[in-house]
C-alpha cells in the first residue's frame, strides 16, 4: 500500500464492511488498506446515528452504497434512505491488520 497517496488522483472507496460485536466497523479501502471506524461515539439520543444503538440493526443492516460504510435502513437499498459516513473520516483512521485473515489460517 502506497504510504503516500496522491488525494488528486485517489479517492477512498470502501469495498467492504464488516461489524463487531462492539459498534466498530473494519472497512476495506481500495488501496488495499483495512481501517478500523469506532462508531460508539456517534451513537446519540435524537441523531440519525442513534438506530445504531440497538446491535442487531447494527449488524444486519450494514452494507457498502456508495463506496462507504452504510446501514440500509429501510431495506431496499436507497442511498437516500441509508445512514452512511464519510469515507474520508473512515480513511483517516489508522490501519490495522485484517480480521478475516486470522479465519483464513484456520
Amino acid at each position: 500500500m502506497p504510504s503516500n497517496l496522491n488525494m488528486t488522483y485517489f479517492w477512498p472507496h470502501v469495498l467492504q464492511a464488516v461489524p463487531t460485536d462492539d459498534h466498530q466497523v473494519y472497512a476495506y479501502f481500495n488501496d488495499g488498506s483495512v481501517r478500523l471506524f469506532d462508531v460508539k461515539p456517534l451513537i446519540k439520543p435524537g441523531t440519525v446515528f442513534e438506530p445504531l444503538g440497538d446491535l442487531s440493526f447494527f449488524k444486519s443492516k450494514l452494507t457498502v452504497m456508495n463506496y462507504t460504510v452504510a446501514w440500509d435502513a429501510s431495506g431496499n437499498r436507497d442511498p437516500g434512505a441509508c445512514i452512511d459516513l464519510d469515507p474520508l473520516v473512515l480513511f483517516e483512521q489508522p490501519v490495522v491488520a485484517d480480521p478475516l485473515e486470522k479465519e483464513k489460517e484456520v
